[in-house]
């Protein structure tokens, strides 16, 4: 094999650089057999006691698609004009309607809404400033700004929205832990995220949509919360409110060396009674009157669009006591003698005392005696002395800790607390406080995101895909095989183990390069099936043209190798560029392609070019063997 040596070195650190890359794959997969064959308790047993190793094999194997190993396509959309309405300083109707128009506008056309919204306020006030509503120093949007100029300053803030929400999905879905998960922007505020192998749909939803914005707030004080709740009642009774205008309260906050909150009961049978009868009164046919503390009442969860809908009533809202509004509590605190899940309404104050940005740290903590899980929070120095001035000025009373406009807990401050500690309890599972652990520590969105798309595929699907391309390959590699056993013969043969080597060395090039395997990837490898076997084609003719000459067939061999290069470089080379290009520019299955193309051109040109030189030589000039060419 004179002159082969390095030909041969690099068949071999190749084929063994594979079989390294590939070897986590074969242990990841006989692990999952080796758990499919336990019961559950011992299935459970064994992933707790071997919980690094099964993690670090599954980082290191190679990586399947959504389409082939299951889990959700999700589209989200930056909601922009959430964006626009907090960037504004100052709102009045005005603004209010020109937002709501603007936003109609967005959904049946492809304009930005941003363009939409300058457009509709400047039509109907040409002379007006937007400016007038936006202000700031620091982007150096002043009252003198232009139109133009402020429209370019939500334009930027706009974009940067959509890149920051990006980074904060990918940071979640990383501390999540999904296995190679997919995350790109498309077009001007929308997202789409893959997450292969997901197995709980309703927890991703939730990851993804949370804006994480946390809230500290007082509470509304006990005894107004019973007046209004019978002012309310009488009001769905009569239509008229025969009361006074609710007073203003002085609002008191809790939390703290938190425990939970004690209720204040006040006596309210009178309006259980009116509960029992239901005599034609809308609000309480769908809600359990309580006034018991900072509680309002008791709404089944069917029932909170209804609860919502009389609660927003404008003749209602007017019975609120000043600068307060009613919230859920995030987890049911019980359940109906239907088994439905029932939720408790609470009088929460609108002023924001504290807010999430004070938060440097957040971890799942146990309760001590209870052993039920919750979220212990660390403060900044600024959020320390501020935590510190609102519980010591509210001990005794109750504060609720607010994420993304639900109450998790409201416990009842017993004394000043100092640190900048605070815990969140009430939490349904310890799943429920890693999430928000999770989103805490990734950081609020800059605005609110909605899922507009939505697809989950099952991992039966996954399964059956895995086996349609499996056949798929095997089949296509067949009819390749015996078609140049048939046509070329004896160097047939030599083509075909290249192209078994081919593919070994295109799977270990996507787990080399951590790339993940999807059904479009293949397609590519039976694509690249098909092309593998053209540069050997191209030297197999040359070489049979060679002979035609009356060459020897070592000599024919010599001559078709390097005759047949040129044109095997030429149309490997400008495939290979299309891939890079449908790589570059495509999304999801276009590069899953993309990816198996080019790894399939790069190994088919050498194993066409090398491997099979290898044996030739080793057959004709070793052996002194003839080979037949067809």
């Amino acid at each position: 094999m004179q002159g082969n040596g390095f030909k041969i070195f690099l068949a071999v650190f190749f084929l063994v650089l594979s079989g390294y890359y590939l070897y986590p794959s074969a242990q990841n997969y006989f692990i999952k057999q080796d758990l499919s064959s336990l019961d559950s308790e011992e299935a459970a047993t064994y992933k707790r006691e071997n919980f690094a190793k099964i993690r670090s094999v599954e980082e290191k194997a190679l990586k399947l698609g959504l389409d082939l190993l299951g889990g959700m396509h999700v589209t989200l959309e930056v909601r922009v004009e959430s964006l626009i309405r907090e960037l504004a300083s100052d709102t009045d109707d005005v603004f209010n309607d020109i937002l709501r128009t603007a936003t109609a506008q967005v959904e049946t056309g492809d304009e930005s809404i941003i363009d939409l919204f300058v457009q509709e306020f400047e039509r109907r006030d040409p002379n007006a400033r937007l400016s007038r509503y936006f202000r700031n120093e620091s982007a150096g949007i002043k009252r003198s700004s232009s139109n133009e100029e402020v429209a370019a300053y939500l334009r930027t803030e706009a974009n940067e929205a959509v890149t920051r929400a990006i980074s904060i999905i990918r940071d979640r879905v990383d501390r999540y832990g999904v296995t190679e998960p997919s995350i790109q922007q498309q077009g001007t505020r929308r997202v789409i995220v893959e997450l292969p192998g997901i197995d709980d749909p309703d927890r991703i939803r939730g990851l993804l949509k949370g804006t994480a914005r946390l809230e500290f707030r007082l509470m509304v004080d006990p005894a107004d919360n019973v007046r209004t709740l019978q002012r309310v009642i009488e009001f769905y009774e009569t239509g008229v409110d025969s009361t006074a205008s609710a007073s203003d309260s002085t609002a008191s906050a809790s939390d703290s060396t938190l425990v939970a909150a004690a209720d204040t009961t006040l006596d309210i049978n009178d309006l259980l009674n009116t509960t029992e009868k239901k005599s034609g009164n809308a609000l309480l046919d769908v809600m359990q009157p309580l006034g018991q503390g900072v509680t309002f009442g008791r709404v089944a969860e069917q029932d909170t669009a209804k609860v919502n809908q009389l609660m927003s009533d404008p003749r209602v809202t007017a019975l609120f006591p000043r600068g307060v509004k009613y919230m859920y509590t995030s987890s049911p605190v019980g359940n109906t003698a239907e088994g439905r899940e029932v939720y408790d309404l609470l009088g929460v104050r609108n002023e924001i005392e504290l807010t999430g940005d004070v938060i440097t740290d957040a971890r799942v903590d146990f309760e001590q005696f209870s052993n039920t899980p919750e979220v212990t929070m660390t403060m900044n120095s600024e959020g320390s002395r501020t935590w510190a001035r609102l519980t010591g000025a509210n001990v005794g009373s109750n504060v609720a800790i607010v994420l993304d406009g639900v109450v998790y807990s409201y416990p009842n401050v017993l004394q000043r607390i100092t640190g900048g500690r605070s815990n969140i309890t009430n939490l349904a599972n310890q799943a429920e406080a890693q999430d928000i652990v999770t989103v805490l520590k990734s950081g609020a969105l800059p605005a609110p995101v909605e899922i507009v798309e939505e697809s989950t595929v099952g991992p039966s699907l996954g399964a059956a895909s895995i086996r349609a391309g499996l056949y798929s390959v095997m089949i296509g590699l067949l009819i390749v095989a015996l078609f140049m056993i048939a046509y070329y013969r004896t160097s047939g043969i030599v083509a075909d183990l290249a192209l078994i080597l081919n593919l070994v060395f295109i799977i270990g090039i996507l787990a080399g390069f951590n790339a993940t395997l999807t059904l479009p990837g293949i397609a590519g490898i039976v694509l690249t099936i098909g092309m593998a076997v053209d540069a050997n084609v191209l030297i197999f003719e040359r070489v049979r043209e060679e002979q035609s000459t009356g060459k020897t067939l070592k000599a024919s061999m010599e001559g078709g190798y390097s005759k047949a290069l040129s044109a095997i470089f030429d149309s490997n080379i400008t495939t290979f560029f299309v891939g890079v290009i449908l790589y570059s520019f495509g999304i999801g299955p276009i590069q899953g392609f993309a990816v198996t193309l080019m790894a399939g051109i790069l190994s088919s040109m050498f194993t066409a070019i090398v491997f099979t030189r290898i044996i030739m030589d080793y057959v004709v000039v070793e052996k002194k063997k003839t080979v037949s060419f067809g």
